[in-house]
């Protein structure tokens, strides 16, 4: 049953942009080959899945982990491969450069990565491709990323890194309603359309902050499982500004959950019309509470109430090799 908007709802405290992006991958080592050899991006922490400590859940961003730089997966070794559809965040654009294009179509050729010639998509030039599970990536060249200055710990060169999640694509069939949340709740606008693609800027604009809402109605539902999204977060700076949030949140009709300790960040999670789940999270307290800067990603690292259970879980989980075995190791799995 779709959710109703109240009408007598307050004036929402909006959503600075997004915060992260979380997904579903199938072997861990594949995934980190993958987005930190190929895509040069930086693992910042390596931990587990906080509802599943069974499970890896590895991050991937800029050096400092700086939220909307976020990539974040769940690698699931004997998941099955999930199926694009209705009530899923089915595309996630990563921002560089925009005279960077030439350097990815050259580095997906040189390292076998299917991928597409140069497109336009809302008035923005694009390189199409999927991750080793089949997730939809877009590399984006931005006119923002341009004054972000890019990683240059990693194997691509700085000056056309990735500076982090430019954009998501939710498949929806209600569309007015996802609409209704985003304009209204989250204090988005609307910016651009394009087909059946209408886009959504948060309340400071620029890239990490874009939504791209397609109507998919008729469609079939999609299914979790490798190579989908399981949710975006959506930013919020402070702990204030979340309890408004999630009053603003339940005023206008939505379920949501009370706040969630997730360490790095506190979370709040509600699922949008079309069924696809968002979460709410805050700038604070960020990735380096628990390692420097210097450290990030390098080690296992768990919280608090996790710490008596570390001799199991590092038996249980696969050994990760370090980032400067990803690329070969990454082309010897293809």
């Amino acid at each position: 049953m779709s959710t109703k908007l109240s009408v007598q709802s307050q004036p929402p405290a909006k959503v600075s942009g997004i915060h992260h992006v979380t997904a579903i991958a199938g072997d861990a080592q594949r995934n980190v080959d993958f987005y930190t050899g190929v895509l040069g991006m930086r693992m910042v922490k390596r931990t587990v899945n906080f509802d599943d400590p069974g499970t890896y859940h590895l991050y991937y961003g800029d050096e400092l982990g700086s939220p909307g730089t976020i990539l974040t997966f769940f690698p699931w070794p004997n998941a099955s491969r999930g199926r694009e559809g209705a009530g899923q965040i089915n595309g996630v654009a990563l921002a560089v450069p925009q005279a960077s294009l030439g350097f990815w179509l050259t580095r997906f050729v040189t390292h076998g990565v299917e991928h597409s010639e140069i497109e336009t998509k809302l008035g923005e030039r694009l390189i199409g491709l999927r991750d080793p599970d089949g997730m939809r990536i877009e590399i984006v060249g931005s006119a923002e990323a341009t004054n972000i200055p890019g990683w240059d710990g990693g194997p691509v060169p700085s000056e056309h890194a990735v500076r982090g999640v430019h954009a998501v694509t939710i498949w929806t069939e209600e569309r007015a309603e996802t609409v209704a949340l985003l304009e209204g709740p989250l204090g988005m606008r609307r910016v651009a359309a394009e087909e059946s693609v209408t886009r959504y800027a948060a309340a400071e604009g620029g890239t990490g902050a874009l939504i791209d809402v397609r109507d998919v109605s008729g469609f079939w539902k999609g299914t979790l499982g490798a190579g989908t999204v399981h949710h975006v977060a959506w930013r919020v700076p402070d702990d204030d500004l979340e309890l408004r949030m999630l009053d603003t949140l339940r005023g206008a009709g939505f379920s949501t959950t009370d706040v969630v300790d997730r360490k790095y960040f506190h979370s709040v999670y509600f699922r949008e019309p079309g069924g696809t789940l968002f979460e709410i999270a805050t700038d604070e307290p960020g990735f380096a509470i628990d390692e420097s800067v210097a450290r990030l990603g390098h080690s296992l690292v768990l919280p608090e109430w996790l710490e008596p259970e570390r001799s199991r879980l590092e038996k249980a989980l696969p050994p990760l090799h370090t980032p400067e075995d990803n690329v070969a190791s990454y082309l010897s799995r293809s």
